[in-house]
């Protein structure tokens, strides 16, 4: 039985990550307003480990609209220091007030003791590594008491020491830590551009039932390389991965992001439409 199916994971649909900016459209009770085709938010776990304040009252009208799915991008699953037992606590506490379906973050490192570098940076892929990141995944999710899923990122660097392409080390940990997938359409092309791998030789390799949830989103084009920056539409060659990604997969919780450059929230609605038709499309 698949990881999915053994958690009973549902497909959420399709959503986009909740920002302050666009709070007043998403809180917008208007039958015909633009989120009301929003099937799902995801939230960035970071903003909302501390209790009380505006940020909490802000979280309850979000979870009162719509599921919410916690997304982190401070968890360092891959540093060699010890996992922030403070972070986990906060992030423990978030999820057992949410309640979500599962809890996610990203397959790199951030950081060492005493300095965050605020990035998502990625590992060698050996075996010393993998079995690092196994044993951590299993502490964080025995810890959370949730299913939790890894996000490949994009990358803009290599090891010499790495043994085996990304798409192998990814569904090694996952499998072997059993968790799950958090499959980013757009960081595979980015990665593939800026390394020269074939994206759909990724997406094939991904184990179907593993992955939990797709996030799609724009880059921007440095000249030399691609780089992920969430600020533009999703390009037609991420959404010709997506629907590759769908067809092996089938209808999964899909996520349009978009964090900087926002544009008003119609247009991030469209974005999720076109996900949508796109979706019924392939599944059809």
């Amino acid at each position: 039985m698949s990881f999915r199916a053994r958690h009973g994971l549902p497909d959420l649909g399709v959503g986009v990550g909740a920002r302050v900016r666009h709070y007043p459209a998403i809180f917008d009770e208007a039958p015909d307003a633009p989120v009301s085709k929003i099937d799902w938010f995801e939230i960035i776990s970071d903003n909302f480990l501390f209790p009380g304040g505006p940020p909490q009252k802000n979280l309850e009208r979000l979870r009162a609209l719509r599921p919410l799915v916690p997304h982190g991008v401070s968890l360092s699953i891959g540093a060699s220091h010890a996992l922030d037992e403070g972070y986990l606590r906060g992030l423990k506490g978030l999820v057992t007030r949410l309640r979500p379906p599962w809890a996610s973050d990203h397959l790199c490192w951030s950081g060492v003791p005493g300095s965050n570098l605020h990035d998502l940076l990625p590992l060698p892929y050996t075996r010393e590594a993998l079995t690092h990141v196994v044993e951590r995944v299993r502490q964080v999710q025995d810890f959370l008491e949730v299913p939790f899923a890894l996000e490949n990122v994009s990358s803009y660097m290599t090891y010499r020491a790495s043994t085996m392409p990304e798409w192998e080390f990814l569904a090694e940990v996952a499998e072997r830590a059993d968790c799950g997938i958090l499959l980013d359409c757009n960081n595979v092309f980015v990665s593939s551009y800026n390394h020269g791998f074939d994206p759909n030789a990724y997406i094939d390799a991904i184990p179907a039932g593993r992955v939990v949830q797709i996030h799609l989103a724009g880059y921007t084009d440095k000249g030399s390389y691609l780089l992920d920056t969430h600020s533009a539409p999703v390009v037609d060659a991420v959404w010709e991965l997506y629907r590759r990604a769908i067809r092996r997969i089938g209808p999964t919780s899909t996520l349009i992001e978009w964090d900087d450059d926002l544009p008003a929230f119609d247009v991030l609605a469209a974005e999720a439409e076109r996900a949508r038709r796109i979706r019924e499309e392939v599944t059809s």
